[in-house]
């Protein structure tokens, strides 16, 4: 391993009286590619801009090799005392950078230069901040979340760059799929200290719930050692008291273990507040078309969309997904064709750029809209302080100015906000934005069991990915830009493009000896019928699918007993396995269902 040229150790920091850090440490050698993770609120931020020379720790050694050069992407950019975008970026540079790679990168990423801050939109300011940023070439780059605002064309701009770059790396990001492709280790930031995986973000996840898993086990035998040392001290022989201070004071080492031995962070808990069914029917659009000044914005676009289905929105930024939107939710009148919507609808939104919190609420406010200091959950009255802990915020918070929360802590409390309000249609526009991992995957898991119907407007492919059932994608073609939807998530319209595009690309013989081709092989393409086998398959899936939803619940059940480990942990962790295998055998028997449905849907199109 190469000889780091940045590390911290031992850094401890404390804030309003909180330890935050407390002995974390990070090393960072000539050309690594490190993702930086943890919850909201663990210090990632804080360490990052300690590793920066941002801000001072309170104790603890911060080491720079000299004459490396380190750049800092600040998760919210400061433009303010700059003329323009290009004075800003070129302020950045030192002596031996190349100016013209400056002008190269603000091209790139849709900047003239001549741009004044205060005009910039969020997305246009982290892509200056990010052409600044990688305009010096420096040894080491620490990011702070840099993909939030971007698009998705941007994203995928973003990885190629970084990949073809010298420098290190550091990133912090809630992007998986981001992460998965640039790092090559892992460090977790968990409880004011700082662990380390010598592989990339892909084998964090597993490695952090073993890691945990194994914390938990060993708080158990602590727990039995004391309880056995605790019973030896109220029944020992009073005799042998004097011989036997040394097992006392390690029983008094024990207890202070255990009160040091922090639990990993609570988890948010997310429930939706579901409105009264809509109909089968919920959004029907017939030829619709927008245009603002003269600029198509949605052209000739239909779509029907039915209660339950989960529908991703993607396209750049500017491409009109807003708009799209809110022609679909009746919110905007259409230039041309119709849109009608189902009966009994009820909409909540959550909006991207957080605007519906006033700043001079404080979170209690926020969440009860001034009024009294209860929350309406499920039809029921919950007290804000007991609703704010489902969404991590301590009781103490309740008074807190919104303005000194988090991007987290704010992306947290918007969702707090939605899903107390009833609903069977949810339109989330980028709701992944500062959101933790941990938070999106309960993000996902609520709204899979979601009964409504969603529109969901995301960059985060991952997410994407888990989440919709399909995807509307805006597309430019030599004869003007649509929108197009496919079935599945992002990953299955990046397929579809890409067979589309081969197909489009053949000369019509070709495309004769591509058909010939795949019939030889029995492609699905050119098949009309459904074998035997598939037509089983389809209809005894939903039943196989039925018998394993009952399966993961009866093990759910039991390991939802807070007694078990403590009484046979042999049986927790048999039961810990079947679940984790049953969960498996639903995904792909679900995955098969879904392809044997698709393909039947396009025979009978044919």
């Amino acid at each position: 391993m190469a000889p780091p040229i940045l590390t911290l150790q031992d850094i401890h920091l404390t804030f309003g009286g909180t330890p935050l850090l407390e002995g974390a440490e990070l090393v960072v050698s000539e050309g690594e590619r490190l993702c930086l993770v943890g919850r909201n609120g663990s210090g990632k931020s804080t360490l990052l801009k300690i590793a920066a020379g941002a801000i001072e720790a309170d104790s603890g050694e911060r080491f720079v090799q000299p004459g490396v050069t380190i750049r800092y992407l600040s998760q919210e950019p400061d433009l303010a005392g700059f003329a323009t975008v290009e004075a800003y970026v070129e302020e950045g540079l030192t002596e031996g950078d190349d100016p013209h790679r400056a002008r190269r990168l603000m091209e790139r990423l849709g900047l003239t230069g001549e741009e004044a801050p205060d005009t910039l939109s969020g997305g246009e300011t982290r892509r200056a901040a990010l052409a600044r940023a990688l305009a010096a070439a420096p040894d080491i780059l620490l990011l702070d979340e840099p993909t939030n605002h971007l698009d998705l064309p941007a994203i995928e701009w973003l990885e190629a760059e970084l990949s073809a770059l010298k420098s290190a790396l550091v990133i912090i990001s809630h992007d998986r799929a981001f992460l998965s492709r640039l790092s090559r280790a892992t460090v977790w930031l968990d409880r004011g200290r700082a662990r380390r995986l010598e592989r990339g973000f892909a084998h964090f996840e597993a490695w952090r719930d073993e890691t945990l898993e194994q914390e938990e086990t060993e708080r158990h035998k602590l727990d039995r050692k004391i309880v056995r040392e605790e019973h030896w001290l109220r029944y020992g022989v009073t005799a042998r008291r004097k011989r036997n201070q040394r097992r006392l004071g390690a029983l008094h080492e024990m207890r202070d273990k255990r009160r040091d031995l922090r639990r990993a962070q609570g988890k948010v808990k997310l429930t939706v507040m579901e409105g009264e069914d809509s109909g089968k029917l919920v959004i029907e659009a017939k030829a619709v078309s927008k245009a603002y000044d003269g600029r198509p914005i949605v052209t000739d676009f239909s779509t029907r969309i039915n209660r339950g289905d989960r529908i991703g929105i993607v396209g750049p930024n500017g491409a009109g997904k807003t708009t799209l939107i809110n022609l679909l939710t009746g919110q905007l009148a259409p230039d041309e064709g119709t849109v009608r919507l189902g009966a009994n609808l009820e909409m909540i939104t959550l909006d991207q750029k957080r605007e519906k919190l006033e700043p001079g609420w404080t979170v209690a406010d926020a969440l009860t809209g001034g009024r009294g200091d209860m929350v309406h959950v499920d039809g029921k009255p919950k007290h804000v302080a007991s609703y704010m802990k489902d969404f991590l915020f301590v009781p103490e918070q309740a008074r807190t100015p919104l303005h000194v929360l988090s991007g987290g802590e704010r992306g947290r409390l918007m969702l707090a906000r939605a899903l107390a309000q009833p609903s069977n249609l949810m339109v989330l526009d980028e709701p992944t934005n500062d959101l933790d991992l941990e938070t999106l995957d309960l993000l996902q898991e609520m709204l899979g069991d979601y009964a409504g119907t969603l529109l969901l407007v995301s960059h985060d492919r991952d997410f994407l990915d888990r989440v919709v059932t399909s995807v509307i994608a805006f597309e430019e073609t030599p004869q003007g830009s649509r929108w197009v939807e496919y079935a599945g998530g992002y990953s299955d319209m990046a397929a579809q493009r890409g067979n589309r595009d081969t197909e489009e690309d053949q000369t019509p013989k070709s495309k004769q000896k591509a058909l010939k081709k795949s019939a030889g092989n029995g492609s699905a393409s050119v098949r009309r019928k459904l074998s035997f086998k598939d037509k089983h398959a389809l209809e005894t899936l939903p039943n196989t699918i039925a018998g394993i939803e009952a399966d993961i619940g009866r093990h759910q059940e039991t390991l939802a007993d807070p007694g078990l480990f403590a009484r046979d942990p042999d049986a927790f962790q048999a039961t810990a396995k079947a679940l984790e295998s049953a969960q498996l055998a639903l995904a792909e028997a679900e995955h098969r269902w879904l392809e044997l449905e698709l393909l039947k849907q396009e025979l009978e199109g044919a």
